[in-house]
């Protein structure tokens, strides 16, 4: 207003693009940080500005300046130090209450979940990570069945992802197929997203028949698992050493 700049508060993660190109133009990852998105002009002046005592009548006047104009996107994309990833009912959201200040909802169906959370995990010394839990990947989700791709995008700011896996299959589901499946997803999203540090968390491991396919897990997913119970607290110490 009046030539005023014009402030659009966002939140930290905020990542600018060209509407029609889908150019990244910048992306927000400093607080307090400012950016240009588009320029105005200055505006003219009308004879009236030019007026005099002399010059009551002045037959000029100053043109304005070009201005920018353009359609923008922008996309949130959550940052955080380690991107929990699992099916529905892995236990995601256990796991996070269980080690961070965050206070998910959390019960017994799928997508309890619908916004990703981030939590803040603290440990003796001070030092702090966060922790995001990122909801709503299913099969299918790189080809946007569901919110997957809303969810799947903030995978791309996390350091280190972490495949949390029901170990106990309590939906009949099997924890090796589902390792698997999520590793698809998330290549057929982005496979530059697998060449960052991972950690497989076998998750429920108070339940019947977790015990069982751990080895199995481990072998199909050629690599060693944290098996954990986010509802007992097994395991947790050596995750959170992990993570440290």
């Amino acid at each position: 207003k009046n030539g005023a700049d014009i402030y659009l508060d966002v939140p930290l993660g905020t990542v600018a693009k060209d509407a029609e190109t889908g150019e990244i133009l910048f992306e927000l990852v400093e607080p307090h940080e400012e950016r240009i998105l588009v320029k105005g002009g200055r505006g003219g002046l009308g004879n009236n500005n030019f007026k005099t005592a002399t010059n009551q009548t002045p037959r000029y006047s100053q043109p304005g300046e070009p201005y920018e104009e353009g359609w923008f996107i922008l996309e949130l994309k959550l940052l955080a130090d380690v991107g929990l990833v699992g099916f529905p009912n892995a236990g995601k959201s256990s796991l996070l209450t269980a080690i961070s200040d965050a206070r998910p909802k959390i019960g017994a169906y799928p997508f309890t979940t619908l916004n990703p959370i981030i939590g803040t995990v603290i440990f003796e010394d001070f030092s702090q990570i966060r922790v995001a839990d990122i909801p709503g990947i299913i099969v299918g989700a790189s080809e946007g069945i569901g919110l997957g791709i809303d969810f799947l995008k903030h995978i791309s700011r996390a350091k280190v992802l972490m495949f949390v896996i029901d170990c106990a299959g309590v939906d009949n589901r099997t924890p090796w197929d589902d390792y698997k499946a999520l590793r698809k997803e998330i290549s057929s999203y982005d496979p530059e997203l697998l060449n960052k540090p991972t950690i497989l968390i076998a998750n429920k491991m108070d339940a019947p028949g977790a015990e069982a396919n751990l080895a199995k897990l481990e072998r199909v997913a050629r690599r060693k698992a944290i098996a954990i119970s986010a509802l007992d607290g097994t395991g947790l110490d050596t995750l959170r050493t992990k993570l440290k």
